[in-house]
């Protein structure tokens, strides 16, 4: 199909922006990969006004969908895992064109997947598995359990998804499949929770008492991207956290992350007085015992 495509990214290959083009065709039961389209074309450039820029295509009866992406932003992807279908098409795509063979050496690194990026991935995954972990018990403990099932579901999904990165591979969307190789445990606290004969209250009671041993065993590598950050100043208001340039890929999730190294002793809270005298401003340093 590669001659035919080739009108749609010839013009692009002829740019010295373009870093790299990449063909990934639909298979049977994963149209959720393509977004339903029968042939996705990744077009990875240096710059851009926008970061992606979609077009659709009509071929013949086949739907094609094309994005073009900047190499920040496709980075940005495979460090916070926030578009995994782009990793498939990145890992099990067609290469149609690579410039000073970018391709290759991007699915090298993602393949050894060097421990600075694991560390933050870790640690991303860490703080989302730890918001759905306490959304669920927050519903439970209020007699809502449908709720408390979602938020659970999602924090062993998490969790799945730790396992993965722990033994240095990307998580994929087929995650499960990848767990139950690599983790068997987590696979079987997944089982428990969706295949249960159970009443959903008792499910839920197991799933939080098993949660809570892997979550403990996991909090020192969780932390420890996020310690390595503040190690770098004795003290950090929070928004200094908020916008520094790796801490951002926590999002959302970075103050109920901060807030549970605080009440397990690995981040401290420091007052300092404010102009307003009675009240004190909040500021976060890193507990040195808790650091190897």
């Amino acid at each position: 199909m590669d001659h035919l495509l080739r009108p749609i990214y010839q013009e692009r290959i002829e740019k010295e922006k373009t870093l790299g083009v990449i063909q990934y065709d639909i298979k049977d039961n994963e149209s959720n990969i393509t977004d339903t389209f029968d042939s996705i074309l990744l077009i990875v450039v240096a710059k851009a006004k926008s970061p992606i820029v979609t077009k659709h295509y009509i071929l013949g009866e086949q739907k094609i969908a094309t994005h073009i992406v900047t190499e920040k932003m496709l980075r940005k992807w495979l460090q916070n895992g926030s578009n995994r279908k782009v990793i498939n098409w990145v890992l099990f795509g067609e290469v149609l064109f690579e410039r000073t063979n970018y391709l290759q050496s991007l699915r090298l690194q993602m393949q050894t997947f060097p421990y600075d990026g694991r560390n933050i991935k870790t640690g991303i995954q860490f703080a989302k598995l730890i918001r759905r972990y306490l959304e669920g018990k927050e519903q439970y403990t209020q007699g809502n359990y449908l709720d408390a099932y979602i938020h659970v579901l999602s924090s062993v999904h998490h969790l799945g998804r730790l396992s993965v990165i722990d033994s240095g591979a990307y998580p994929e969307v087929s995650i499960w499949a990848q767990v139950k190789e690599i983790e068997p445990a987590i696979y079987k606290l997944y089982e428990e929770l969706v295949l249960s004969d159970e009443p959903l209250q008792k499910r839920l009671e197991l799933l939080f008492l098993a949660s809570e041993f892997f979550i403990h065993s996991r909090t020192e590598d969780g932390a420890a991207h996020i310690l390595e950050v503040m190690s770098a100043k004795e003290y950090w208001k929070i928004q200094e956290l908020h916008e520094h340039e790796e801490l951002e890929f926590y999002s959302k999730d970075l103050e109920v992350f901060v807030e549970y190294l605080i009440k397990h002793d690995y981040i401290l809270v420091e007052p300092f007085i404010s102009k307003r005298g009675n009240v004190m401003h909040r500021h976060y340093k890193v507990n040195i015992n808790k650091i190897k």
